[in-house]
């Protein structure tokens, strides 16, 4: 089949109902987004969905795909006893996939039964109606050309695929919005997120490749990478995006978008 769906998400805990209780009113934008985002995942059923988060197991010189024979993820560490996940792989694609990446880009498959919260927050929100495999990716600490790269080619390997497929890019955009941020504060952290989300907007993949990349390491972002990878696969397909929100309660600039086929 093809790409059915592209979406940007963030990933704090906080938005878990169990987690973020009565907190859940200063990250109400975001959960609204979520859902309006769920929406547009469950319209297009995608069998398989393709997460690429930035807190799974990351190499320095290397993607990484989760090839474990199933996968769970509950939020233990964040005091949720309560949500437990269970999700299937689609080991097809990624058998083909690294097949495709050999001689082209480094790739190591790994095999962990867990996934991270990077992966597991947007799964809670996208599959609460349907239950796609999926195939959990980990950026690298490769170049910013390289990522759009992996993006390209991981897009060859969507549309040979007969599947429906989506995509979700996880990843939160500066930490050092405030004060009391996790990241401490960069007077400059708010300059990142309005140009990201204005590059993003125009799908400007030059103007974030040619960002400063001071202004980047100020910002504390997590998410740079994976939307490139995101970027890469949706390079020459006509889609729309849409800002479904922008908010950072807690310093942390948390974005939700959708790109519409």
């Amino acid at each position: 089949m093809s790409l059915v769906f592209a979406g940007i998400s963030p990933h704090p805990p906080i938005i878990i109902p169990t987690i973020g209780q009565e907190n859940l009113i200063l990250v109400k934008k975001t959960i609204d987004a979520m859902e309006k985002l769920e929406e547009e995942f469950r319209k297009a059923n995608p069998e398989t969905v393709i997460v690429i988060s930035p807190h799974g197991v990351i190499y320095t010189d290397a993607f990484s795909i989760n090839f474990s024979e199933i996968y769970f993820g509950n939020f233990h560490q964040f005091g949720d006893f309560k949500t437990d996940l269970k999700f299937s792989p689609d080991l097809e694609f990624i058998h083909h996939f690294k097949e495709k990446l050999e001689g082209k880009l480094p790739i190591v498959l790994i095999k962990e039964e867990n996934l991270d919260h990077g992966s597991l927050v947007p799964l809670y929100y996208l599959t609460k109606n349907i239950q796609p495999k999926i195939v959990p990716i980990g950026y690298s600490f490769l170049d910013y050309q390289a990522h759009l790269e992996f993006g390209r080619v991981l897009k060859e390997e969507i549309y040979l695929s007969k599947k429906k497929i989506a995509v979700v890019a996880s990843g939160d955009l500066s930490h050092c919005l405030t004060p009391d941020a996790p990241g401490g504060y960069s007077p400059r952290a708010g300059i990142f997120d309005k140009k990201l989300i204005t590059f993003l907007k125009d799908k400007n993949i030059k103007g974030i490749l040619e960002m400063d990349q001071t202004l980047i390491e100020e910002a504390g972002e997590c998410g740079l990478r994976s939307f490139l990878i995101l970027l890469g696969i949706l390079e020459k397909i006509k889609v729309k995006p849409e800002l479904y929100s922008y908010e950072a309660p807690f310093g942390v600039g948390y974005l939700v978008m959708n790109f519409k086929f």
